[in-house]
């Protein structure tokens, strides 16, 4: 718990936060000049220092490098003092723990800097040993081209040590590579240390050049993650060095770390410009709850069709042209890279219509690989009469070739060898394989709609467990859901493609079996928000994003997540929930 430092933002494991200084400090950034380090007790015997509100006071410490055994940091460990200012531990990510201090300083971030496993199992283990709302802190690694990948990480607070000494050294640092000075033969750079001419540039300069160049790219971090794009920024930034790309790929492997910290909806738009956003967790989720929580309710065939660039992909002229030969006789999944596959159901739903990708016309193995494994799920789980492929020949043929294979699957072709799925002959093709099957009702569209994106929020099962017997109004993407005596329920919101609850809903979603997802407040009503202090438990399933239950001696509310569940029960400052309905009980 901490009073000092607060999270406003978070992409991910990345944190916007504020150190509440006396001038506060917006993180992720550097911190060399509000820190304030009372001393090693190696030397001597240090007093607790009295502190201020001015600056973060490292308290006395025993710092221990990498590899130290567990009995030797256990024999010397430090007993932290209570203190009324903003304050910091020296921890060891081996032995990390909660000493009641807003942030945490890692000893042995030197010794692990550089290879990709060992950090990023440094960073999880002293982010999960330590509070949600406290600050982590490297100091002496952060570089221009680095700090980026370790803000990403999960690393809150840096100092400039680094790359001071490297200027003292002659080395000039850039986000992309360091230089020996003299074989720059002008400087790639217009901050003012860079204005001078070359010729008379200096150590001193390149020192004053290499801070500004790391205090730079914090910005462009902090704008990254405000932006919810920090992601896209680090697939392109790791690829300067090797060790920052296995870090970056070796972090994706943390999938309960990641998950828990990423929202399950946001503005931003995924650009998927490399393979390793499959390895992403909006990418990785979405595939999950595609293949374990939805179900295909229609009764007629399958067609499988391929993506396009307009989102949502009922709104491009390729879909609409393919609606108009399937008539609603058919129920349609599109194919893509970097999602999988996208039941019409959930083509709002994030990150559905969120993503942009890189169009050549030629699939990598890995994407035709990861496509491949998410269709071969899906239909192992969900059951046609028919399944037809309105595909072409680039990548959607092996896939679906692949999986036909795989599962012994009998799969109708609509489209000639070379031919595109919108050519007159092709959607001709597609007319004859749907002859004769019935059209299904706008009525059965929209329930089917609200229950599968029930079940991909909630769990397997919840859109029967809450709407089975329901009726909708407005038009999609806008679709209320009413009950019989015509109380509204739920609003889909189309920009997400997730729902809305009212407090009706509310009530039968904690009345059904549907998995509810629940916070439990005070003893009090609140109005627009709930804060983290005010909250008592919280389920560990909630993700930011999550419609949430609110419950408390005096109060009963619907809202959306701010938090994830256990930061909202750890967390001593900040917003756990904004509140759009509630009523005193």
């Amino acid at each position: 718990m901490t009073d000092y430092f607060e999270i406003h933002e978070r992409d991910g494991a990345a944190r916007l936060g504020e150190l509440r200084l006396e001038t506060s400090v917006r993180t992720p950034a550097l911190v060399d000049d509000v820190l304030a380090d009372a001393g090693s007790l190696w030397a001597s015997d240090r007093e607790v220092p009295d502190g201020d509100d001015a600056r973060l006071t490292v308290l006395p410490h025993r710092a221990f490098p990498g590899g130290t055994a567990a009995e030797v940091q256990e024999s010397f460990a430090v007993d932290h003092p209570d203190v009324e200012y903003p304050s910091a531990a020296v921890v060891s990510s081996e032995s990390a723990t909660d000493h009641g201090t807003d942030a945490y300083v890692l000893s042995d971030v030197q010794s692990i800097v550089g290879h990709g496993a060992a950090l990023v199992e440094a960073v999880v283990d002293a982010r999960e040993a330590v509070p949600e709302d406290t600050a982590v802190i490297f100091s002496g690694v952060a570089t221009p081209r680095n700090v980026a990948t370790l803000a990403y990480a999960g690393v809150d607070c840096f100092d400039a040590s680094r790359a001071i000494v490297n200027g003292t050294q002659g080395t000039y640092l850039t986000t992309e590579n360091e230089y020996f000075l003299e074989d720059l033969e002008e400087l790639p750079c217009s901050c003012p240390a860079c204005r001078t001419p070359r010729e008379e540039f200096t150590r001193e300069d390149c020192v004053e050049h290499n801070r500004n160049a790391l205090a730079a790219e914090l910005a462009v971090v902090r704008q990254r993650i405000r932006e919810g794009r920090l992601r896209d920024y680090v697939e392109g930034q790791a690829r300067h060095d090797q060790w920052l790309t296995a870090t970056m790929r070796e972090l994706d492997d943390q999938w309960g770390y990641l998950e828990e910290r990423t929202p399950i909806l946001r503005e931003a738009e995924i650009t998927a410009a490399t393979e390793d956003t499959l390895r992403r967790v909006e990418i990785q989720r979405y595939a999950d709850r595609v293949t374990t929580r939805y179900r295909n309710r229609f009764s007629n065939p399958l067609v499988l069709v391929p993506c396009s660039a307009r989102k949502p992909y009922s709104d491009s002229q390729s879909h609409k042209q393919f609606h108009d030969a399937v008539q609603w006789r058919a129920h349609l999944v599109s194919m893509t890279s970097p999602i999988g596959v996208v039941p019409q159901e959930l083509e709002t739903t994030y990150p559905a219509q969120h993503y942009d990708t890189v169009v050549t016309g030629r699939w990598s193995e890995d994407e035709i690989e990861f496509v491949s494994e998410v269709l071969r799920r899906y239909l192992e789980r969900n059951s046609y009469p028919d399944i037809v492929a309105h595909v072409p020949d680039e990548g959607y043929r092996d896939i679906v070739e692949r999986v036909e294979d795989e599962l012994d699957l009998e799969i109708t072709y609509t489209v000639d060898a070379g031919a595109h799925p919108t050519d007159d002959a092709s959607l001709a093709n597609l007319r004859e394989a749907l002859s004769g099957e019935l059209k299904y009702s706008k009525r059965e569209r929209e329930h089917n709609t609200v229950r599968a994106i029930a079940d991909y929020l909630l769990g397997d099962g919840a859109g029967d467990d809450l709407f089975e017997d329901i009726k909708t109004t407005s038009r999609y993407p806008k679709i209320q859901v009413r009950d019989r005596a015509n109380t509204q329920l739920a609003t889909m919101v189309a920009r997400y493609g997730t729902l809305s609850f009212t407090l009706e809903g509310a009530k039968r979603w904690v009345e059904s079996d549907a998995p509810t997802k629940r916070v439990e407040i005070d003893g009090f009503v609140p109005h627009g928000s709930v804060l983290a202090p005010g909250v008592v438990d919280a389920d560990e399933e909630i993700r930011v994003g999550d419609e949430v239950v609110v419950e408390g001696p005096k109060a009963f509310a619907v809202g959306r997540a701010e938090m994830f569940g256990r930061e909202m029960v750890e967390s001593s400052r900040g917003v756990a929930c904004e509140i759009r309905h509630v009523e005193e009980t």
